[in-house]
């Protein structure tokens, strides 16, 4: 008996240790709390800069790698958004999905 017990546990113990695990689609806890204080830092030296627009671009982090998306009034803005990402720790690259606003 003490033998089952002590092979479930470890059985529980590895579970529980795999589930926590990130895969090439999903992120493990402490990535996604990463993830989630990149795109906070990106979001904040948004706010901070005036060239950027920052309530109309949306920032998504994912294992360190940022997208940028939304509108931009010019180009000027759309490459400042993504060397102002590119420079905040912790990011790895940064795709830059951000669109000219219709004229």
């Amino acid at each position: 008996m003490r033998i089952i017990k002590s092979s479930l546990a470890a059985v529980l113990i590895a579970a529980a240790i795999a589930a926590c695990g990130g895969s090439p689609t999903k992120e493990s806890t402490g990535e996604f709390i990463d993830d989630t204080a990149i795109t906070t830092k990106v979001m904040t030296a948004f706010v901070q800069d005036k060239e950027v627009k920052a309530t109309e671009i949306k920032v998504d982090t994912f294992k360190g790698n940022v997208q940028l998306s939304g509108f931009a009034d010019n180009n000027a803005e759309i490459e400042r958004a993504a060397r102002i990402a590119s420079q905040v720790p912790g990011v790895k690259s940064v795709r830059n999905d951000i669109r000219l606003k219709p004229q």
